[in-house]
């Protein structure tokens, strides 16, 4: 089985949190569920580094990560993957995405 380390952004503004929709994949289960977004670490790549990338690339979203905003790490096994998910609080000044690879957002208030 196949295993990815993985970073997500939890991105924070006006104490709502953005959630976005993924979009069809080869694996239905996770087709079309929310997610924070990221994605898997690349050779070299620190997972800050990752996540700043990956926001850019998914989103248009240009944002400074520190490495203490390090929130939780956590694992998870799918059917056919396991994944190590780092995740980061990122504090945003306002609600300019452009989504790139998803194919719908919310904004959730955080309780």
């Amino acid at each position: 089985m196949k295993h990815y380390e993985v970073t997500a952004g939890i991105i924070i503004h006006n104490n709502e949190i953005l959630c976005m929709q993924r979009n069809e994949s080869k694996f239905d289960y996770i087709s079309y569920k929310y997610e924070f977004p990221g994605g898997k670490i690349e050779g070299g790549e620190s997972n800050v580094q990752t996540l700043m990338r990956e926001l850019q690339e998914e989103l248009d979203l240009h944002i400074n990560i520190k490495s203490d905003d390090f929130y939780v790490t956590v694992e998870h096994g799918y059917p056919d993957f396991s994944i190590r998910l780092h995740s980061y609080i990122c504090h945003v000044s306002d609600r300019q995405i452009k989504r790139k690879e998803h194919v719908s957002h919310i904004w959730l208030g955080a309780k």
